[in-house]
């Protein structure tokens, strides 16, 4: 018999979802987006929006929509090679290689850093990278208690002291909000469309979808359309919470600039603050936000590569895969921020373009008759759109100058900037994947009526 859920449960996963999404990243950048949109604010914050909430939600859909079992299942309309390295690469990325590292590199420099002398920052990093993903392997290692350890216990902590801040910011903000700067003066719609990217939060719904959907089904939702059903109502609560902290923490960072000056980075914005409001039990208590909000992410991420890469590799228990991804995430987190950061950026032009063509792909994947053609040319072109965006961006992140960039390379780019629409911001693959998706839609639905995905 069908289960009917109850209001408390869909707020009790839509909370579980939110704490998985609401890591690291999440609490940077919308702070330095408000410091440096200043009266361009709300178009910057309503682009951070659109990719930081609204393709989350979209992968988190599109999850539930699909009827996949789970992400590879889903990219294997593709085709099935295709599946496993697409998979594995997504998973590796929001995992050990660059996500999960930086919640422990996140949580330290906001959380801890300010309390350590700087001659200390290395030994205090290690020390607390190595608690940091002690606890995150422990909590891992039993996945069946990750509702109640995130859903009950951590996640409210985190919304309560986070909407303190917020809600005293508001009500006293520190200063005037300036003027905007670099690329928000003039483009800030899209230059917050381009920071929502750096959340991650996209890539992590796909992943984070089937961990929904499967407690959906162990509280006994199992109809395809019903669980579609909850999934939404629960990616709604999650998406609700996201944009409210968004939006929050973008409008406090906008308020700083007048009396702190533009940071590097967001992390000094929210430490500032909550030094301005509270002393040092502000510092305190921005420390236990941070913690609590990189660890649940941690664990999320960890948790699920583990279950992953144990399907695709059943001789190796999950308990060793865990291990393994704890361990490299407190060497990776080790070499600090900045630098996971820097080699982070590539690997996202490269993914983005190719998980939003899925998302976009699953929900018009009826009136193609699931045509595997159409999935593979419309991948295909973001592939070839996407690859080159990665290698250009990882030039760019070693600050090697365009004259110095490989021939091939160089004439590449030079071509796409001179045919593709928003290419130089970052998406010129929409509108070629948009055309070729309709014209071998169009070809599917006339000559392969019987196409099955």
């Amino acid at each position: 018999m069908q289960n009917k859920l109850s209001f408390s449960s869909f707020l009790f996963i839509g909370i579980m979802l939110f704490a998985l999404f609401f890591g690291a990243g999440n609490l940077i950048f919308p702070a330095q987006l408000g410091q440096n949109a200043g009266t361009s604010l709300w178009p910057a914050v309503i682009g951070f929006l659109v990719t930081g909430v609204g393709l989350p939600f979209l992968g988190i859909l599109a999850m539930g929509f699909s009827g996949s079992r789970n992400l590879q299942d889903l990219a294997s309309r593709v085709h099935p090679v295709y599946a496993v390295i697409f998979t594995s690469l997504l998973y590796l990325t929001i995992g050990p290689f660059f996500a999960a590292p930086r919640t422990g590199a996140v949580g330290f420099e906001i959380g801890i850093a300010t309390f350590i002398p700087e001659e200390y920052m290395g030994l205090g990093l290690f020390i607390f990278t190595l608690i940091f993903f002690g606890l995150t392997l422990w909590l891992s290692l039993n996945p069946s208690k990750i509702v109640d350890r995130i859903g009950k216990i951590m996640s409210p902590a985190i919304i309560v002291l986070l909407l303190v801040l917020l809600v005293i910011a508001f009500i006293n903000p520190i200063g005037e909000i300036q003027s905007p700067v670099g690329a928000y003066a003039d483009g800030a719609f899209m230059k917050g469309f381009m920071e929502g990217y750096n959340t991650m939060d996209a890539l992590a719904s796909l992943v984070f979808g089937i961990i929904v959907i499967n407690v959906l089904r162990s509280m006994g939702v199992t109809n395809n359309v019903q669980i579609l059903s909850a999934t939404a109502k629960t990616g709604v609560i999650a998406a609700g919470f996201l944009a409210l902290i968004y939006v929050g923490i973008a409008y406090l960072g906008a308020t700083t600039t007048e009396k702190f000056g533009i940071f590097e980075t967001g992390g000094p914005v929210l430490s500032g603050a909550s030094e301005y409001y509270f002393g040092t039990f502000g510092s305190v208590m921005l420390a236990v936000v941070i913690i609590l909000a990189c660890l649940t992410t941690s664990i999320g991420l960890i948790t699920a590569c583990g279950e992953y890469f144990h399907t695709l590799m059943p001789k190796v228990s999950y308990k060793m895969l865990v291990t393994i991804f704890s361990t490299f995430c407190f060497v990776v987190a080790n070499f600090g921020l900045s630098n996971i950061i820097t080699y982070s950026i590539p690997m996202l032009m490269f993914l983005y373009p190719l998980a939003i063509v899925l998302m976009l792909l699953t929900f018009t994947s009826p009136l193609f008759n699931h045509s595997r053609f159409v999935y593979m040319s419309a991948t295909a072109v973001a592939f070839l759109i996407s690859i080159v965006d990665g290698v250009k961006t990882l030039y760019g992140t070693l600050e090697i100058s365009e004259e110095n960039w490989p021939n091939w390379l160089s004439g590449i780019v030079n071509f796409y900037d001179s045919i593709l629409p928003y290419y130089s911001e970052g998406l010129g693959w929409l509108l070629p994947v948009l055309i070729v998706t309709l014209v071998t839609g169009i070809f599917a639905k006339l000559f392969q009526p019987a196409a099955n995905s």
